[in-house]
């Protein structure tokens, strides 16, 4: 059997199998710059209760082995390991792992965090039963690669669940006007690619056994106003941050 995939909002493209991202790839150290700059662990914790009913959806049971891919500071990891579930989480990113590792520990929950690439991930075939990804894997330079990974680490009748931008959603549109100050590399497809029906199916069906996407509102919880949350995603949200960033500096 192969996987059932179960998408909120997604889309791909694959790349050929001998264009493996490996350390010191310009667009791999590119996105790791993005996501090691500002401190995403604020911005994270303003969706929260959204990760976590997007793990309770899923229904994850006890002893279940699930890979949280791209997993910042472990909003899916952890409510998946408050179900009893082997959790693994991997991202890009050293700080947010080290978020990922104390968040963990402060509630005394057993999840192995590593740093690595969506993109070719240190893990055997079908190691895991489930794996989860929100906001995250959506932003792998590659996402051919990425695909073909998520497919890769996933058991044959497991699972594959995604959260993905859209681009007519608030942070799509954000998306779009950080790129006027802060282009892709030339021939790199847009993340919010991932947030297009179309584009999933075309990455990820080919390799699935039933495919299921279901756009789904997701709500930012923050303990102050308006103005401050636009200050709060421009100093610590690494794409905003780098805009704002080069934005000073061409001015």
């Amino acid at each position: 059997m192969t996987p059932t995939i179960y998408m909120t909002s997604t889309n791909i493209d694959f790349a050929p199998a001998s264009e493996l991202s490996v350390e010191g790839d310009p667009m791999t150290d590119r996105v790791r710059a993005t996501w090691t700059s500002g401190d995403f662990g604020r911005i994270a914790k303003g969706y929260e209760r959204g990760a976590g009913e997007f793990i309770a959806r899923l229904g994850i049971e006890s002893g279940e082995r699930v890979i949280d891919v791209a997993c910042g500071t472990g909003n899916l990891a952890l409510p998946a390991a408050r179900c009893g579930a082997d959790v693994t989480g991997i991202d890009i990113a050293p700080n947010l792992i080290a978020q990922a590792r104390a968040n963990a520990a402060a509630e005394g929950l057993l999840i192995k965090f590593d740093v690595g690439n969506a993109e070719r991930m240190p893990y055997g075939n079908g190691a895991f039963s489930t794996a989860v990804t929100m906001f995250g894997a959506m932003f792998a330079a590659r996402p051919g690669l990425a695909a073909s990974e998520l497919l890769r680490v996933v058991r044959p009748g497991g699972r594959i669940a995604m959260a993905n931008w859209t681009p007519t959603g608030f942070i799509g549109q954000m998306l779009k006007r950080t790129v006027r100050y802060v282009p892709a590399p030339a021939g790199a497809p847009s993340p919010l690619e991932w947030g297009t029906e179309d584009n999933v199916h075309e990455r990820l069906g080919a390799g699935s056994g039933a495919l299921l996407t279901t756009r789904r509102l997701i709500t930012f919880e923050y303990p102050f106003g308006p103005a401050e949350v636009v200050d709060m995603f421009r100093l610590w949200y690494g794409p905003t941050l780098r805009a704002f960033s080069n934005r000073a500096s061409v001015i």
